[in-house]
């Protein structure tokens, strides 16, 4: 007999998989003969990226092959459980890779690194030196973008989901004053590398919740920034804005999709 956890994560499970299943069809984000490279934060995005492309994987077609790597950026705080993200790794038949980096000194340009070479690529870093999100990101995506190019990769997967790029579009309309944010799959224009999104159809809260049922390990000491940036007053914007329209994530989804 099962419990009603038992149910609830079969339910979400099939629910989760089926929209994974939706947006690799929808956008194209896998073919044969892919590489792709998982940028594994130990989140439980990233981890449900994992899952997801390593079930995906089993399946003859299409025939891919998936690498995680997680970048640790030496002057960030957090603690990485790295025993538990290979045992997880190991249960989906996803080889891990571990670099470590450091916050040097910020180049004054980026030829030949794809950077800097669309709006979906970190910003240019003369803009944001003194953001610690900012430097952490350049640097985590310099090094995601240096191994898949060591690996022979042609795509990079980025657990993003879909509150991710709605809350990117509202920053971006409150702060840079243009309609853009991230997209589930984009061709860099400076090399032959292509950033999918297969979570990009699931929301946050059925991730929250499955992490919660499967039993996914946080990393043991967060980023000590993460409830001091903008996407968190973002977050908040959006809560109110639904007291308005409870549909709201959904109105700015349909903005996007129709672009």
């Amino acid at each position: 007999m099962r419990t009603p956890e038992e149910i609830e994560l079969i339910r979400l499970r099939s629910r989760l998989t089926k929209r994974f299943h939706k947006a690799c069809a929808d956008y194209s984000l896998i073919e044969d003969g892919d590489h792709i490279l998982i940028a594994l934060s130990g989140g439980k995005d990233s981890l449900a990226l994992v899952e997801l492309l390593g079930r995906r994987a089993q399946i003859f077609v299409p025939r891919f092959s998936i690498t995680a790597l997680h970048v640790r950026v030496k002057e960030r705080a957090y603690i990485s459980d790295l025993t538990y993200l290979r045992s997880f790794c190991d249960e989906f038949h996803v080889p891990l890779l571990v670099r470590d980096t450091e916050i040097g000194e910020l180049p004054t340009s980026n030829s030949g690194s794809g950077l800097t070479s669309n709006s979906d690529a970190v910003q240019s870093p003369i803009a944001k030196r003194s953001n610690p999100c900012f430097l952490c990101s350049w640097y985590r995506r310099k090094v995601l973008f240096d191994t898949a190019a060591e690996l022979g990769c042609n795509k990079i997967a980025f657990g993003h989901h879909k509150d991710d790029i709605v809350e990117t579009l509202l920053m971006n309309l409150i702060f840079q004053g243009n309609f853009s944010t991230i997209y589930p799959k984009l061709q860099m224009d400076k090399m032959p590398l292509q950033l999918i999104r297969p979570l990009c159809l699931i929301e946050e809260r059925e991730l929250r919740r499955y992490a919660e049922l499967r039993g996914y390990v946080p990393q043991k000491q967060p980023c000590p920034f993460e409830h001091a940036s903008s996407r968190t007053e973002i977050k908040q914007l959006i809560a109110g804005l639904e007291r308005l329209n409870p549909d709201v994530r959904d109105s700015l989804w349909g903005a996007i999709s129709r672009r």
